[in-house]
């Protein structure tokens, strides 16, 4: 439905609110390209000066990537994510990796103590597709696959901080696993996270977070990919 028509400040508030709404609900995941400009003078039923001028504040702040000729995409979920992408672009590989290590390796050793059952279903069904995109050998469904599995393990923690924390540095963390990973997957970049997931679901805090740093990675030297993209 066309939104109202309060005074223009206003206005231009609330068309921004709506677009951060089809980002922090997936409807428009990170990688996606958002409609048109006209498609959202449609959709909105607002001037095209306003649905320009949310499109740039939203790219401001870092949730929106505007490339000339192909259009506008999501880069982050949140104001905090897009800095940090932004922050982290060219950090060294190795950084990022022993950053997620700890992370994950404190918010497993939490998972293993607080997990529900319903945190243990979704585990296992995330596993599940982690190793059938593996299996498809299509690198960026593994990468997706990947993150939402390691995502998950931190929201078992029951957490919010540390998760809300995780889910920010996510496109930064996915930005190194790309790159971990490489374009082709091989055997030797293949991690099994079936002992991860056992040491949460039975309890063991100690093995769930030495499991947890234990992976190793390639650190291939190449940077992290700027957040801009082409």
């Amino acid at each position: 439905m066309p939104l109202s028509h309060p005074r223009r400040s206003a206005l231009s508030e609330q068309v921004i609110a709506e677009l951060r709404n089809q980002i922090t609900s997936g409807e428009w995941p990170v990688g996606s390209r958002i409609p048109t400009e006209p498609e959202l003078v449609e959709q909105l039923g607002v001037a095209r000066n306003t649905v320009r001028e949310a499109v740039r504040a939203l790219a401001h702040n870092g949730l929106l990537d505007i490339r000339q000729g192909s259009g506008t995409y999501v880069v982050a979920t949140s104001e905090l994510a897009g800095v940090m992408h932004r922050r982290f672009a060219e950090a060294d590989p190795r950084h990022i990796a022993e950053l997620r290590s700890t992370l994950e390796s404190a918010a497993a050793k939490l998972a293993a103590e607080r997990r529900t059952e319903k945190d243990l279903k979704q585990l296992d069904a995330l596993l599940l597709r982690r190793e059938q995109t593996w299996e498809s050998g299509e690198a960026e469904a593994f990468v997706a696959a990947d993150a939402t599995f390691h995502l998950a393990v931190v929201s078992a923690s029951h957490n919010e901080v540390m998760t809300a924390m995780y889910a920010d540095l996510g496109e930064v963390l996915r930005d190194w696993l790309r790159a971990d990973v490489g374009e082709v997957l091989t055997p030797e970049t293949h991690m099994d996270h079936t002992r991860l997931v056992d040491a949460i679901r039975t309890g063991d805090a100690e093995a769930a977070a030495a499991e947890a740093a234990s992976y190793p990675f390639l650190c291939r030297p190449a940077r992290l990919s700027p957040p801009s993209g082409g």
